[in-house]
C-alpha cells in the first residue's frame, strides 16, 4: 500500500489553522475561534470536496461583512494561501453565495483563477444563466492572462471531471464555438490542453460538430494542429475515418507489426514496463501514421477498462521500418487504482488494432 497522504489532507488541521491565521491577518474582525472550532470538528470524516465546501461556508459565518465586502477581504487573502488547490475555497465561496450578485461574482472568479482555478465555480453561473455567463467567458477568451483564457475553455467544458455535466452544451455545443475559435492557436500550452480536452469532450456527444469546427480552422498552424490531434484522440481510438482523414491518416495502413514485446512480463505495483515494437512499411508511397497503444486496466470487478496513450505521429517512407519504445510506470493515481491480473496492451495504427501483448500485475502491495 502507498504511504502517500490522502488527497483530502490538503485540508488538514494545519492548513485549516493557516487559513484562519491568514484570514485574521487581512481582516482583524474575522472570528478565528469560531472558524477553527467549527472546522476542526469531525474533519477526519469529510472527503476532499466536502472539506473544501465546508471551509467556504465557514468563511461566510466567520467574516463580519456582507457578500460584496467579504469579496474584497477574500481578494486580499488569495495571495497569502500557501497551496494552489487551497485557493479553490475562494471561488467556492462565490459559487455558494454569489448568485444574486452576478457581475461582481464573475469578476471575482476572474480575479481568483490565476491563484488556482475557478473552473468548478463558474459552472454554477453557467447553470444559472448560460447565455449571460458565456458572453463574459467569451471576453475572457481574449484576455492577456493565460489563466483567464484557460478558464473560458475549461469552465465551459460539457463534461468537466470532478464537476456536474452541462447538459445544454452536451446537447448543442454551438454556444461555446466563439470561445474555442478565439483560442484555436493560443500560444500557451496550458490553454491549448484545455481547448483540446474541451473538443474531445464534445466528440463524445457531437463528433460531427467537432470535425466540422476543426475543418474551419487553419490546421497548418502548429498550435492549431496540436489541438486538433489531441482533440480527436477518442475518435482516432475508435478508428473514425473522418478524424483520421482530418489528421491526414487514412485507414488501413499498409504496415506489418514486428517484434512486439513488453518487459518484464510480470511486475509489482510501482515498477515500470518497457514496450517496444517495429512497424514495417508495405506500401510504395509514404504513409502518415498515428501510432497509439491501449492498456486494458483491470477494475476491482475484474473487468477491463481501456485507456489509450498517444505514442507518436510519423511519416513512414516506403520500404522502411521504424522502432517504437515506451517506458511506463504502473502506479496508483487519484483517478486510477490498479488491481492484480493480466493487463492487455494493444498497438493501434490509424485507429486499428495491429497486435496485442500484455503483462501480469502481481498481488504484492496491491489493493485488495
Amino acid at each position: 500500500m502507498s504511504d502517500a497522504p490522502a488527497l483530502k489532507e490538503i485540508f488538514n488541521a494545519a492548513r485549516i489553522r493557516h487559513i484562519a491565521q491568514e484570514a485574521r491577518a487581512v481582516c482583524p474582525a474575522f472570528d478565528q475561534k469560531r472558524f477553527l472550532q467549527s472546522m476542526l470538528t469531525d474533519l477526519d470524516n469529510l472527503s476532499l470536496m466536502a472539506r473544501l465546501h465546508k471551509v467556504a461556508e465557514h468563511l461566510r459565518f466567520s467574516l463580519p461583512g456582507g457578500y460584496l465586502e467579504n469579496l474584497d477581504t477574500l481578494k486580499l487573502l488569495a495571495p497569502r494561501l500557501n497551496k494552489g488547490f487551497v485557493t479553490l475555497i475562494l471561488p467556492e465561496y462565490v459559487a455558494i453565495y454569489g448568485g444574486e450578485h452576478f457581475d461582481a461574482s464573475l469578476q471575482a472568479l476572474k480575479f481568483f483563477t490565476p491563484f488556482g482555478t475557478s473552473e468548478f465555480a463558474v459552472r454554477h453561473f453557467l447553470k444559472q444563466d448560460l447565455e449571460r455567463t458565456l458572453k463574459t467567458m467569451q471576453e475572457w477568451s481574449r484576455d492577456s492572462n493565460e489563466h483567464v483564457r484557460r478558464l473560458a475553455s475549461e469552465g465551459s467544458r460539457p463534461r468537466l471531471p470532478w464537476s456536474f455535466n452541462l447538459r445544454p452544451l452536451m446537447l448543442d455545443p454551438e454556444p461555446v464555438g466563439p470561445i474555442l475559435d478565439n483560442l484555436r492557436s493560443d500560444p500557451s500550452l496550458y490553454v491549448r490542453k484545455s481547448v483540446a480536452n474541451h473538443l474531445n469532450d464534445i466528440t463524445k456527444d457531437n463528433p460531427a460538430w467537432t470535425l466540422d469546427r476543426l475543418r474551419q480552422w487553419e490546421l497548418a498552424h502548429k498550435h492549431t494542429a496540436w489541438i486538433a490531434k489531441q482533440a480527436l484522440r477518442t475518435l482516432v481510438k475508435r478508428g473514425d475515418p473522418r478524424a483520421l482523414d482530418l489528421l491526414g491518416a487514412t485507414r488501413g495502413a499498409q504496415v506489418s507489426l514486428q517484434n512486439l514485446q513488453v518487459l518484464p512480463a510480470k511486475i509489482q505495483l510501482g515498477e515500470k514496463i518497457a514496450l517496444s515494437f517495429e512497424l514495417c512499411s508495405l506500401a510504395t508511397t509514404q504513409q502518415h501514421l498515428v501510432v497509439d497503444y491501449n492498456i486494458h486496466y483491470l477494475k476491482k470487478s475484474g473487468t477491463p477498462s481501456a485507456k489509450v496513450f498517444k505514442l507518436k505521429t510519423v511519416d513512414l517512407p516506403p520500404e522502411t521500418s521504424l522502432t517504437f519504445r515506451r517506458s511506463q510506470q504502473i502506479k496508483d493515481f487519484t483517478t486510477r487504482v490498479h488491481y492484480p491480473g493480466r493487463h492487455q496492451i494493444e498497438i493501434l495504427v490509424n485507429g486499428q488494432v495491429l497486435g496485442q501483448t500484455g503483462f501480469e500485475l502481481t498481488k504484492s502491495e496491491l489493493h485488495s
